[in-house]
């Protein structure tokens, strides 16, 4: 009973939460296809999680750059990326129950072993800016270097977009729906919902 409970609330919460865009409105609103594309959410998250989340990165993805980028050898964040970042953090005000992702990067110019750490400092430097725009680290937990290893232009030349950090959802807030699950946190997402309307 308890384990059904669980699922239940968990797909109805994310059957909200995949209803809404970044402003609180209903995807494709008016039509058919929102509501079909929803249902079809809510059913795609009770059985398979992976595609719920999934379906979540393409929302945030679709709402914001993921990507921000840095000079050679810097892991400081300039304007433009303090500007991304806070676009990231307005999306995920929105949905306080994700865990984020941040993949640090850089080009080909250095040392493996330096790069490596160059893309965690990087990585670190987003996920700073986000707490600071009131995101809980808890949201943030995982921070990951993938250093020179995943170039998005293969040269040995310093390349600007090589050198960035990628968002990615990479899953649910530990906690957030756990054993003790009593339905507030449905509650919540619904006036939410409910109060967009207003």
């Amino acid at each position: 009973m308890k384990t059904t409970l669980k699922i239940t609330a968990a797909a109805s919460v994310l059957l909200t939460a995949g209803c809404l865009d970044p402003a609180g409105t209903m995807l494709n609103e008016g039509t058919f296809a929102g509501s079909a594309t929803s249902n079809q959410f809510a059913q795609t998250a009770y059985l398979e999680p992976g595609a719920a989340l999934q379906s979540l990165d393409e929302q945030f993805r679709r709402a914001t750059p993921t990507m921000i980028n840095f000079e050679f050898n810097r892991s400081v964040l300039d304007a433009e990326a303090k500007t991304i970042l806070r676009g990231q953090a307005a999306w995920m005000k929105g949905f306080p129950h994700v865990r984020f992702t941040v993949y640090g990067h850089t080009d080909l110019v250095g040392s493996t072993g330096y790069n490596n750490s160059l893309g965690q400092r990087r990585a670190q430097a987003a996920v700073n800016y986000l707490v600071s725009q009131g995101i809980p680290r808890k949201n943030l937990i995982a921070v990951v270097s993938k250093g020179e290893s995943e170039p998005l232009i293969n040269t040995q030349d310093r390349e600007r977009l090589n050198r960035r950090t990628v968002t990615a959802v990479s899953g649910f807030v530990k906690g957030y729906i756990g054993d003790d699950f009593d339905g507030k946190v449905a509650v919540n997402v619904y006036n939410s919902y409910v109060g967009a309307g207003n």
